[in-house]
């Protein structure tokens, strides 16, 4: 959170009050932000998701602003000031046209000169990838731990099949979930190729997955974790 009002200071010239999420999910961030005082908006595929969020929002005297939508096919009536999705969603989005879609939306939702915070996972070209990712979360007595592995890279249709599992503990129970992510890879000069065919962005600063506002990185063929600090071209 402190790196997106972070990224509005340094990389706008006014102040960001209207952020948008697209792939909100429950809209932890939404929330944390709306206490904060910003003006939030977002967008999840899956209904029941969007419901806890405004469910939430409802509790505590909010707005209800999350809403149903394919995040490469929506229109808004209102502009925002930043946007982000920073935690790899846009990689679900399995065709380009579908990624190209996402971004010229995006484009039409941020007001000239806003932003889009994008983290993408990238595919090395010049190291070996990762195979394997873990991480873990912890609130009250509740305890998540995640692994996520590769089942297959196919490098012709540009989809990479991940296996993912969650660990849940809570003091009274324990269980596990497993699944399977199907995600589109992109190297380094397919993204900035992405990026270009929209033809309403221009990169701004790049960062790693640190989200260092005093470390911005310079994207080459073995950088893997990366948020794009998409700044909205004039009209």
């Amino acid at each position: 959170m402190k790196f997106i009002q972070g990224c509005g200071s340094e990389w706008m010239q006014r102040a960001p009050k209207r952020l948008f999420e697209p792939a909100c999910g429950t809209g932890r961030l939404l929330y944390a932000l709306v206490k904060k005082g910003f003006r939030v908006d977002g967008l999840d595929l899956n209904p029941k998701a969007v419901e806890f969020c405004n469910a939430r929002f409802r509790r505590h005297g909010v707005r209800e602003s999350a809403f149903v939508a394919d995040m490469s096919d929506f229109k808004t009536k209102w502009k925002c000031d930043l946007a982000f999705n920073t935690i790899n969603s846009f990689r679900h989005l399995c065709s380009e046209r579908e990624a190209r879609g996402h971004l010229q939306c995006m484009g039409e939702v941020v007001r000239p000169g806003g932003l889009y915070l994008l983290g993408v996972h990238l595919t090395p070209t010049a190291v070996a990838p990762s195979e394997t990712e873990s991480w873990s979360a912890r609130r009250g007595h509740l305890a998540i731990s995640t692994h996520m592995w590769t089942n297959e890279r196919n490098t012709e249709s540009r989809i990479e099949r991940f296996g993912i599992r969650f660990d849940i503990h809570s003091p009274s129970h324990s269980f596990r979930i497993t699944d399977e992510l199907a995600l589109r890879s992109y190297t380094p000069k397919q993204m900035n190729r992405l990026i270009q065919s929209s033809k309403c962005w221009e990169v701004a600063a790049t960062y790693d997955f640190g989200y260092d506002l005093q470390h911005p990185i310079e994207v080459d063929a073995s950088t893997e974790d990366v948020v794009y600090v998409l700044r909205r071209k004039p009209e």
